[in-house]
């Protein structure tokens, strides 16, 4: 690796931050932001400069291992490693069925076009139906919206935050996400433009969280009674006549029925049950109607709910009656250098949901993926289809998904599993076999997933900043080979091995290259676009409102300010561009855009009316309700900007610092249950019991108990002694794996409700003993 500086991009959350990263004599001296990066400008957070820690460090896997007879670990070759792990594999499913291998993949392949590139093919040869995936803890009910709203799951909407003059933001905090399905570097810098501007920023949240603290105005909410506050809103806006002009013109008898579902819910009696004043609820939603260029956008406390199903959908409702979709400043669609809306509309991959269900809780897939909650159930319950071997690509379910207890129980009865990962932790602990990747610096990188929700347009690849650590292999490499391997034993011919040779041979860069080429700014594409805009126009003159070719009207038609380039965008395009391209800002795109039967917006899903009778029962018993004197306490997750979920804590350099794995209770709470701030005590649930040291604060609201996400390195087996230094535990040891939205399917981490009791000093169990 040449001295100097290079450009690359950090990878480890969404915001997609440029970096320049120098190096001398193949070491890293100093990593800081790319005040050169069109989308970034310079910013980065704490974690970039964890790169060169993750780079390092010593405990990182970088050899196949393979637990022997006696249960150790012992290295093996990468023939050895992947034969055998391929072996393993068919042979259970030679005794058992296909479906008794499954398979998780955890959030990091999804910055990783190479894994994005094989994971498809692999799943292909594995051909189980037992899949899962961190979606299910996560983005489920915005991508059923997209699904169910625009005709395909992976059209969503993104806050215009660089020209609105009003943020609603519900259940997030990009402060210390740097967005979630909002790539958005600078999160403060552009909170401060919105603000310059005259602009204001509202958080609704039961914490008062560092976003809150940056807020123009801040309300307290009580966990999972988001979507009565957003019927109450809705109300507002229905019985205030304040529905957009437009909007009321296009969906005048969809808009009867959003009237009708909105109806039971005055802002009186949403008042009461979600803590939010009445003429507050009123002034919010006539912000957001009388606000020309405003949002309201919610994640991921919105989402993983009891009831996150609805509540995402009626965000998008509001959005579009309030008329801030597709609208500068409000909620818009991105158009991607690699478009991959359009192009999973073309392969009939837009998205399914409820085809089948699971075995054990008949739990719906989305597309081909069970919810994650029930992956234990379907490994422990006995009976034809259960899962016998697994199959683990850059996750840790054991620590991010519910009841990591139950799922410890339930990988250790397995009859194989194999772990795609380059740490020991404490899912990989169970595994028979490990195939270590290689690090983020060590491979090239495009962001296929979070250009498509970046708060601009841009485009940015770069290649690996140093070869292999070791005996190292890419994903792509992994998961390839893996298939391969798999399909041969399953019996697949010479044409079936040709194909694999060739997409092996092509790489995930090659692939890319073809995708770029392909896209809507790309080489291929510009030299085509005249053609495609006259056919398109002859089509559309025929078929009306049906036009097959709409979609690319609209894209042919954009003329970004790179346009004019010779060849358009291709991989030699963006090498030659090392900081990355500008493609613009976000653009209005529908109805063009839109993958629905007719070409409409679906303002009113049957799959939502139908879920209404069961929130509205839910209102009726917090109505009903009486708290006086209940001891339990309604459980909620937080986030640091130094840590995302689980695999970023065994970097000194992001974990040092005061403890930050505590309980946060409001100090009424604290003292009404004898809790003390700095003293420990124990949280319990239907399903397990941590221990956390309290901390007392009025940042959230009486009645909830806020502990973060990501944290429990405190099993044996591991080999992260960073991480287990700072093990403090996992949220997800005392979160109740059978709560689910039964509409969604996505697992319920917020609003569970909880127990909290100090624990007995040495002096008082004396006491009780003597």
């Amino acid at each position: 690796m040449d001295n100097g500086t290079h450009y690359r991009t950090c990878n480890l959350c969404e915001a997609m931050c440029g970096v320049a990263i120098d190096v001398q004599n193949g070491q890293i001296e100093s990593i800081k932001g790319d005040d050169q990066d069109p989308f970034s400008h310079g910013h980065i957070c704490p974690k970039a400069i964890g790169l060169k820690d993750l780079h390092e460090d010593p405990e990182r896997l970088r050899t196949p291992i393979r637990k022997n007879a006696d249960g150790e670990w012992e290295d093996i070759s990468w023939d050895q490693a992947l034969d055998e792990t391929a072996r393993r594999l068919y042979e259970v499913q030679q005794e058992h069925g296909n479906n008794a291998v499954g398979a998780y993949l955890g959030n990091p392949n999804v910055h990783n076009h190479g894994a994005m590139l094989a994971i498809p093919p692999f799943s292909g040869a594995l051909g189980s139906k037992n899949r899962f995936s961190a979606t299910s803890n996560d983005q489920l009910p915005h991508m059923l919206a997209n699904l169910e709203m625009f005709g395909n799951s992976l059209m969503f909407p993104i806050p215009d935050i660089d020209r609105c003059d009003l943020f609603l933001c519900i259940g997030a905090n990009p402060m210390a996400s740097n967005g979630s399905l909002m790539s958005v570097p600078d999160f403060r810098g552009r909170l401060k433009a919105l603000q310059k501007r005259d602009g204001r920023f509202v958080v609704i949240d039961p914490r008062r969280t560092e976003t809150a603290e940056k807020a123009d105005q801040h309300h307290f909410i009580r966990p999972g009674t988001d979507a009565f506050l957003l019927l109450a809103m809705m109300h507002t806006i229905f019985q205030e006549e304040r529905i957009d002009p437009q909007t009321a013109e296009q969906y005048s008898a969809d808009l009867s029925l959003l009237r009708l579902a909105a109806l039971p819910y005055s802002p009186e009696e949403a008042a009461t049950v979600t803590g939010i004043e009445a003429d507050q609820i009123r002034q919010l939603a006539r912000d957001l109607a009388d606000t020309p260029r405003a949002l309201i956008y919610g994640r991921i406390g919105t989402s993983t709910q009891a009831h996150g199903g609805v509540t995402t959908w009626l965000l998008y409702a509001l959005n579009i009656l309030t008329g801030k979709l597709d609208r500068p400043g409000g909620m818009m669609f991105t158009q991607p250098a690699v478009d991959t809306v359009a192009l999973s509309g073309l392969t009939g991959q837009a998205g399914h949901f409820g085809r089948r269900h699971s075995r054990v809780k008949n739990l719906p897939e989305f597309g081909g993926e069970f919810p994650a909650s029930t992956m234990a159930d379907e490994m422990l319950t006995p009976g034809e289809g259960q899962i016998r071997a697994f199959v683990t690509v850059a996750g840790n379910p054991v620590l991010s998904s519910p009841n990591g207890r139950r799922l410890d129980e339930a990988f250790e009865g397995l009859d194989f599993m194999v772990s795609v990962d380059y740490y020991l932790n404490e899912t990989t602990r169970h595994a028979d076999i490990i195939l270590p990747p290689t690090a983020s610096l060590e491979r090239s990188h495009y962001d296929l997933v979070f250009n498509a929700m970046a708060v601009r347009n841009v485009a940015k690849f770069t290649d690996a900043l140093f070869p292999p650590q070791g005996d190292c292999r890419s994903d792509f490499q992994i998961l390839m080979g893996l298939g391969q391997r798999l399909e041969r034993l399953k019996g697949g011919g010479v044409a079936s091995d040709l194909r694999w040779r060739s997409l092996i041979a092509l790489g995930p860069d090659r692939m890319l290259d073809g995708l770029l080429r392909g896209g809507p700014y790309g080489a291929t594409l510009g030299r085509l676009r005249g053609p495609l805009q006259n056919a398109a126009g002859r089509m559309d003159a025929l078929l009306p409102g049906k036009n097959p070719l709409g979609p690319l009207l609209k894209i042919t038609t954009l003329d970004p300010q790179w346009d004019h380039l010779p060849k358009g965008l291709s991989l030699a395009t963006l090498r030659a561009a090392p900081h990355g391209l500008d493609l613009g800002p976000l653009q209005p795109s529908l109805p063009e855009r839109l993958q629905t039967r007719d070409k409409r917006v679906q303002i009113a899903p049957r799959r939502y009316l139908q879920d209404l009778p069961r929130l509205h029962e839910a209102f009726q018993e917090a109505l009903a309700g009486d708290a006086t004197g209940d001891k339990t306490l309604s459980l909620i997750g937080r986030r640091h900007v130094r840590s995302n979920n689980s695999w970023m804590h065994n970097s000194q350099r992001l974990v040092k610092g005061r403890d930050r794995c505590t309980a946060m209770v409001h100090p009424r709470d604290a003292s009404r249950l004898g809790l003390r701030d700095g003293h420990p005590a124990h949280i319990t649930s239907p399903v397990g019991r941590i221990t956390l040291a309290v901390e007392t604060t009025e940042n959230v609201m009486p009645g909830v108990i806020c502990i973060p996400h990501g944290w429990g390195h405190n099993r044996s087996g591991t080999g992260q002694s960073v991480a287990e230094a700072h093990a403090g535990e996992s949220i997800n040891d005392i979160i109740d794996d059978s709560q689910t939205d039964p509409l969604s399917g996505v697992s319920v981490l917020n609003g569970q409700r909880v127990s909290a009791s100090p624990v007995p000093s040495r002096r008082s169990r004396k006491a009780a003993t003597a």
